[in-house]
This record gives C-alpha cells, sequence and structure tokens, in this order.
C-alpha cells in the first residue's frame, strides 16, 4: 500500500469521524428526549468504531448505581438487568475512580474484567468510555465486540468528543426534568402544587366520564393550623405540612393523585374509586394524622394535629371540574363546623 493511499485512508477515516461528531451535535441540539439522544449518540459510536453491540448507562452517585438508557446488538437476557450497583475492581468501578476510558483488546485476559453477564453474553472487546462533565462523571458509553480486537488512536479521540457530547445531553435533559419538577411542584412539601392538580383533575375527570368511572376527591385540612403556627412557630408548623405530605402516600394507592392544594389544605384524586371506598381511605389518613403526628412531632411540640375531611364523588356530587369542586370544599367546611378532626360527605 502506498504512503498517498494509506494517508488518503486516514483522511477519508477523519472526515467520517467529524461527519459523526455534527450529526451528533445536531441530535444534541434538536431534542431534549434524553433516551432518544443517547440512542442517536450510541448508533453512531458504533458504527464509528465498527463494532456490532453497545449500550450508555447513567451513573448516579448517591446510590453508586448504573441504569442503562440506550443498547443495541444486545441479547434480552444482557439488557433484562437495566441496572446495577458499581462493585469494587470490575471495568465500570475504574472508569468512574481513574476517569478515564479504558480499551480491553480481550477480555479473556482482562484481571479487571469480571462482568459473569458480559462473559456469558460472548463478549469479547470492548470500550468504556466515560461521560463526563468537568471532573463529574454522568454516566458511561459501552462499545462491545464478540471478537477480539484491537481499536486505533484516531477511535479513542473520536469517541472521548461523542462521549462529551453524551455527557451534555445527560447534564441539559437533567437541567430540563428539575425546572419541569420545580414548576410543578411545591417546594416545601415536594407534592404536586395547586397548577398542576388543576391539570390532573382535568385529564381524570375526561378519563372518567369516557369509560363511565367514579372518580372520587378528598379534601383535607389541618386543624387549628393558625393557633398551632402562633403556639410553636411557623419551623414547626412547616414540619407539620411536611408530616401530612409524607403520612398521606403511605395510605393512598399508587395510582392516586396527591397534591398540596394551598395553605394547610391538601387534596387526593382517587380514579375509578366509589364514595364508600373513598370514604374508607379518608377514615385511615384522618386517623393515622391523628395517632401519628403525635409521635412524629413529640420532640418539637407538646401535642400533634388533627384534620378535617371532605370527600366528594363523580357523577355523584357533579359532573365538572368547578361543580366537584365546589362540592368537597363545602363537604370539608361542614367537618370543621361539626367539630373537626372528621371525615364529612353527603
Amino acid at each position: 500500500m502506498t504512503e498517498d493511499r494509506i494517508r488518503r485512508e486516514q483522511l477519508e477515516a477523519e472526515l467520517r469521524g467529524l461527519k459523526d461528531v455534527l450529526d451528533v451535535a445536531r441530535a444534541v441540539v434538536s431534542t431534549l428526549d434524553l433516551d432518544a439522544v443517547l440512542q442517536n449518540i450510541l448508533s453512531h459510536a458504533m458504527d464509528f468504531v465498527g463494532v456490532p453491540a453497545g449500550s450508555i448507562a447513567l451513573y448516579d452517585k448517591k446510590s453508586n448505581r448504573l441504569t442503562l438508557h440506550a443498547h443495541k446488538g444486545l441479547s434480552k437476557n444482557f439488557v433484562g438487568r437495566d441496572r446495577w450497583t458499581i462493585t469494587k475492581g470490575g471495568l465500570s468501578y475504574k472508569m468512574l475512580h481513574e476517569g478515564r476510558l479504558f480499551i480491553v483488546d480481550d477480555t479473556q485476559n482482562a484481571e479487571y474484567f469480571n462482568n459473569p453477564l458480559a462473559i456469558a453474553e460472548g463478549i469479547r472487546s470492548i470500550i468504556c468510555v466515560p461521560l463526563a462533565v468537568g471532573k463529574d462523571i454522568v454516566g458511561a458509553l459501552y462499545l462491545d465486540d464478540f471478537e477480539p480486537r484491537k481499536f486505533s488512536e484516531l477511535n479513542v479521540d473520536t469517541l472521548l468528543i461523542l462521549g462529551s457530547f453524551a455527557a451534555l445531553s445527560i447534564k441539559n435533559a437533567r437541567l430540563h426534568q428539575q425546572m419541569q419538577q420545580l414548576a410543578c411542584t411545591d417546594g416545601l412539601t415536594g407534592l404536586y402544587n395547586h397548577r398542576q392538580f388543576k391539570e390532573f383533575f382535568s385529564r381524570e375527570l375526561s378519563r372518567a366520564r369516557r369509560h363511565r368511572k367514579n372518580l372520587s376527591l378528598i379534601m383535607f385540612d389541618v386543624d387549628d393550623f393558625k393557633k398551632f403556627n402562633d403556639t410553636y412557630g411557623h419551623p414547626v408548623g412547616d414540619r407539620v405540612l411536611q408530616m401530612v405530605a409524607e403520612l398521606l402516600p403511605q395510605i393512598l394507592r399508587q395510582g392516586d393523585i396527591l397534591c398540596r392544594y394551598g395553605g394547610e389544605e391538601f387534596i387526593a384524586i382517587l380514579p375509578e374509586t366509589c364514595l364508600e371506598k373513598a370514604v374508607a381511605v379518608a377514615e385511615r389518613v384522618r386517623l393515622a394524622v391523628e395517632t401519628g403526628s403525635r409521635e412524629l412531632l413529640a420532640a418539637q411540640a407538646q401535642t400533634g394535629v388533627t384534620v378535617s375531611v371532605g370527600v366528594a364523588t363523580y357523577p355523584k356530587d357533579g359532573e365538572s371540574v368547578e361543580s366537584l369542586l365546589m362540592c368537597v370544599d363545602k363537604l370539608l367546611y361542614r367537618a370543621k363546623s361539626c367539630g373537626k378532626n372528621r371525615v364529612y360527605y353527603d
């Protein structure tokens, strides 16, 4: 092979690498769908290096876990384990702790390659690329071959650039997710806020009409909250609201939607739930707050708190958002006027 031909092939390879980088850059700025971007980056990286399989996993430092977000060319058995804890001494551990790219030309000869699933998959060579924003590693790109092989220096340089794009995508998607979370949740309790409740309620009521199902609303109000605040101070009052927000999800079902309605009021949407079942849930919540708050607030206050509760159900108590909200609010205040710490319904 002549020197000119070798040089021409090197230039062609460099151009292919630049094209892949530009294609990935376009994908990164075109969408905030993280999994779609990561799948795009993975496909370009695999094509560039010329491997039949690969994956991208995101790293959570707190739990010391990697979670699979994109994959290609791997068996169902292999990708079925979509979350795993980093174990000391393995390839991912070395990549995370040393913050550099690792290449295994032959997994059978690498002391630090001890993944039984990968061995069973038949993976014989692998590149592990850290996805880093500054010094913070947010994930890993794995490129796999089922034969031992050598990887060129050009491959490595381009993969590091692709890894940087992947890390930037992860950072942007996480920031977007955090902003969305802040926009729809209450800062004190972490529950959905009033605006988000309205969206959820409108959606669930439309669904109940369409499928001719019941839908129940439960509204909770902390009794004598102003007096409690004045007696023990606002920090303890805030703790009361956080405590209620912690207790309620333990009783509600997974499909129920809990929101902070405003002030000391909370509201829960119970899809496909009749009045009788909703009242039973409301009573369990009332008892849980009455008994649990004494223990949870013992170090901060001499007494616990109670809640008054109103329960309304579609279509019995109303057929629109406005009529149901008016009804449940009226029932709540009837519970208060009848002595508080009780559930009221028609």
